[in-house]
Parts: C-alpha cells; sequence; structure tokens
C-alpha cells in the first residue's frame, strides 16, 4: 500500500472511542439494530470479538485524516484499488 492507510492497534484507543467507531461502522454497515435484545451494545460487543480475533481491523487514512473500521475484505480492496489508482496517475 502506498502508506494513505495505517493500521491502528484497537488496544492503544480509549473505550469511548473504540465504541463510537465500532457504533459507526455498523451504521454505515445497514446492521439491523432492533433484532437483537440488546441494540447497539450487542452489535459493538460482537465486533469487538472480530476485532480480537483479527477478522476486522481499524484504519487511519492519512489524506483524509478520518478513522474507521474496516474488514480484512475492505482493507485489502482497498489496497488493491490503491495500486490501481497509482498504476493509472
Amino acid at each position: 500500500m502506498s502508506g494513505r492507510f495505517i493500521e491502528v492497534p484497537y488496544r492503544m484507543l480509549p473505550g469511548e472511542t473504540l465504541d463510537a467507531l465500532l457504533e459507526a461502522f455498523v451504521t454505515r454497515q445497514g446492521y439491523d439494530t432492533t433484532d437483537t435484545g440488546e441494540g447497539m451494545h450487542g452489535w459493538v460487543g460482537q465486533l469487538k470479538q472480530q476485532l480480537e480475533r483479527g477478522e476486522l481491523l481499524i484504519a487511519h487514512d492519512l489524506q483524509t485524516e478520518t478513522t474507521e473500521v474496516m474488514t480484512l475484505a475492505q482493507w485489502r480492496a482497498f489496497g488493491r484499488d490503491l495500486a490501481d489508482d497509482e498504476e493509472e496517475g
């Protein structure tokens, strides 16, 4: 990757920041927060487990200065898309 994105170890983030990032991910992915008895809190708990297993990661975009949660597939796709853009440019 071009160095535009860096992975942020989730354990380095304050709990409130991590929860906010995970809640934004749930909203962006369109998860139904009404289908569990725990709602958003339940999703955040599940996503934390996925972070622990390495299925999700937190990436910081140095170009836009945004930080967000990504799946491994999204992370890899970003890498390919950026490489393709650089080759064309």
